[in-house]
């Protein structure tokens, strides 16, 4: 109770005037990052200390900045104590660089990811992604956003000087209990924070000012507008630039999704105005609306009462001050260009059906599958050859919206529910909310450059409490022109009985010391047909795996060591 009357009385005090000077986040320019995980305490309330996370300080990360090009070499430290990974939301990079969660930072490591940044101008986040801990280490404080540059955005007459017209807002809602302290996995988040900054202020000049938005939190979904319905250009989605400023009053955000806007303040100097959420305008069935479900009697836990659903509040303070020397006064007409994939040249459709484990008008406070299933480390859903152009569907068969995310590419939005995408989602996405009670979001994407059988990505809900429930699903990626070889089987390993009676197979490494860390199997069209990342106290020289579940014909084995990778054929007859 005390929590909740707190809140309330930010949220009051937040209508009123402003009192905290936002934090604008440092940022690191370099191509060799390093970053350190830590925990720490910060003040989010005067003279109340509040255990969180971060990197390279209390709480949240430096915002990155990245040039399309560049290669970067990043060093994550993990100092929290506990294992983490660190991804990075919507970037193009190779699955053993993406940070999911089976690249793990054991407590007091380092890792060490290296790529070439093949993205857009856009801005980019990065938060831990840990399998069923994603939603704490986010809560407490990881996440940090990624400014990447290119050639076509740098000729473009937009603002640039961060943290004065051009800044970052990482805008996330959290629990506190009675004692100050972050509740994660909780559906009573009445406190609003940008860079973790409660009742936030900050200065803007009159003129053109650009701001980069990330919805960080765990569930929330915003409806941003300014106050008194003043207009602004939307620029930028996910992954890159739209073609043209868009006209907008609202800008729903999904947990996950960024956006760019620029606002245009000239001769407002002295003026204030706020960036809010018009929550009121939500229909049921979204996380923010005054009914979480479709359904007036389907209920959420701790939901209500909570004085941010279904009204509208405010989110930041801007107060107007004098221009700056250089100031950008005018908005462009034109941006870049997005070219669309075309249906025709799709290889494959698939679709992805959201559904509640348990049925009815409880259905909400429950856990959530994909196609019937929850997440498992050791098991790939989805087997996707190199270079194919694929349609999605996302059928929403629950009574909440969930924001859909696919690693490893961007997509573009064909329809939801059988009608175009509202303006604002056309261009490059990699998260989107599929509207609830049945809707369907048809999306279409390439898979290109990185091929991997051995690390998977992820597609999943990115409301952090349904991820970490289990609505997450693995895809790999592999290259099927390219032809595998046999080993000798003397000098790497023996696999017996071969052909086998689709019993059991045993296969035995012949090295010292080289231990069996994971296994796949690869039917004759070249889909992983099972992935088994082997226990750690399993992990042996010698594994048995059965094979009485296949048919009769012709398979690939993949044994992953801790040296090497050896591949062979095998027969059930």
């Amino acid at each position: 109770m005390k929590a909740f009357i707190l809140s309330v009385l930010v949220l009051v005090s937040n209508i009123v005037f402003a009192q905290n000077t936002m934090t604008i986040p440092p940022t690191i320019t370099s191509t060799n990052i390093n970053l350190t995980l830590q925990n720490s305490t910060h003040q989010f309330f005067a003279g109340q200390n509040t255990a969180t996370m971060g990197a390279n300080g209390d709480v949240l990360a430096p915002t990155i900045i990245m040039n399309q090009g560049s290669n970067v070499n990043i060093n994550v430290t993990n100092n929290l104590g506990q294992t983490t990974t660190i991804h990075w939301h919507g970037m193009h990079v190779s699955a053993v660089n993406d940070g999911g969660p089976h690249t793990t930072i054991a407590p007091g490591a380092t890792w060490n990811p290296q790529f070439t940044v093949l993205d857009k101008a856009t801005t980019f986040w990065y938060h831990p992604h840990l399998d069923t801990f994603t939603d704490e280490h986010v809560s407490k404080g990881i996440a940090g956003l990624i400014i990447v540059k290119d050639p076509i955005e740098a000729v473009l007459n937009l603002p640039r000087t961060y943290g004065v017209d051009d800044i970052p807002l990482v805008v996330q809602t959290k629990d506190f209990d009675a004692n100050y302290q972050i509740v994660n996995h909780s559906n009573a988040d009445d406190v609003v924070m940008v860079n973790a900054t409660v009742n936030p202020m900050t200065d803007v000049p009159a003129q053109v000012v650009r701001f980069r938005i990330l919805n960080g939190s765990s569930q929330r979904v915003f409806n941003f507008g300014l106050s008194g319905n003043k207009s602004f250009y939307q620029i930028g989605t996910d992954g890159g630039l739209k073609e043209a400023p868009l006209l907008l009053t609202r800008l729903p955000l999904a947990p996950g999704e960024r956006t760019e806007i620029l606002v245009d303040l000239s001769g407002m100097s002295g003026q204030t105005l706020q960036l809010m959420s018009y929550a009121s305008e939500f229909g049921n069935g979204i996380y923010g609306a005054t009914n979480p479900g479709m359904g007036a009697g389907m209920t959420l836990n701790n939901y209500n009462p909570n004085p941010l659903n279904g009204t509208d509040f405010n989110i930041l303070q801007l107060n107007v001050v004098n221009q700056t020397a250089g100031a950008i006064t005018s908005i462009p007409t034109a941006l870049t260009t997005v070219t669309p994939f075309l249906e025709a040249n799709s290889n494959q459709s698939r679709t992805f059906t959201l559904s509640p484990i348990t049925g009815g008008p409880n259905q909400l406070n429950g856990d959530f599958t994909i196609n019937g299933v929850s997440m498992d480390m050791n098991n790939i859903n989805v087997t996707i050859p190199l270079d194919n152009t694929e349609i999605w569907t996302i059928s929403n068969n629950s009574a909440i919206a969930h924001p859909f995310h696919i690693h490893d590419i961007q997509y573009q939005i064909l329809d939801i529910g059988g009608n175009p995408p509202p303006a604002y989602a056309v261009g490059w996405k990699d998260t989107f909310l599929v509207p609830a009670g049945g809707t369907s979001m048809r999306v279409i994407t390439k898979f290109t450059d990185f091929a991997d059988t051995t690390v998977p990505y992820m597609y999943h809900c990115h409301m952090l409490t349904h991820e970490d429930g289990g609505m997450m699903g693995q895809f790999v990626v592999v290259d099927t022109s390219t032809s595998v070889d046999d080993f000798n089987l003397e000098k790497s390993f023996v696999l017996y009985p071969n052909p086998s009676k689709k019993t059991y197979m045993t296969a035995k490494l012949n090295k010292d010391g080289e231990e069996i860390k994971a296994y796949a199997i690869i039917n004759s069209l070249g889909q992983i047909i099972r992935y088994e990342k082997i226990d750690e106290n399993e992990v042996s020289n010698l594994y048995s795996f059965p094979v009485f579940e296949f048919s009769t014909g012709t398979y690939i084995l993949k044994l992953f060591t801790n040296d090497d990778i050896y591949t062979t054929k095998f027969l059930l007859d």
